[in-house]
């Protein structure tokens, strides 16, 4: 699935993209902001990426995690790459207040697409800001 919202079959919202590594919205935010990374290559679980991607993901994640904080009133941004529901690795990053903020069960499946749409031109803004050319 994410192989196909990369090469643009189904839609996203991208808010980072480069050879290697892509990042767009969830249409499942836990809360506002919920970014997913995700290598450009289908590999399904993060311990089969090779180094240099690994470090790319990283780093990718870094700037995004970055332009949340100053995007997103929160304490951190969190991370889970949990692999389970979809066969290509991805991590995902979440404005977060408190431990129970990473709850899966607190998704909201109903998320508007006007509420996606001000969360990445949030996210796309501070990411330029910063001076990042490949935000979205």
């Amino acid at each position: 699935m994410f192989t196909k919202i990369i090469t643009g079959e189904f839609p996203g919202r991208f808010v980072w993209r480069d050879d290697d590594v892509v990042a767009f919205l969830t249409i499942a935010p836990i809360r506002p902001g919920h970014v997913l990374v995700v290598p450009v290559r289908e590999v399904d679980k993060w311990t089969d990426l090779d180094p240099s991607t690994w470090a790319r993901l990283n780093e990718v994640a870094l700037h995004i995690g970055r332009a949340l904080e100053s995007s997103f009133a929160c304490e951190r941004v969190g991370t889970i790459i949990a692999g389970l529901e979809v066969p290509h690795c991805h991590m995902h990053l979440i404005p977060i207040d408190t431990m129970a903020d990473l709850d899966f069960a607190k998704a909201d499946a109903s998320a508007s697409a006007e509420a996606l749409d001000e969360s990445a031109d949030r996210i796309r803004g501070a990411l330029r800001a910063a001076g990042h050319t490949a935000a979205g």
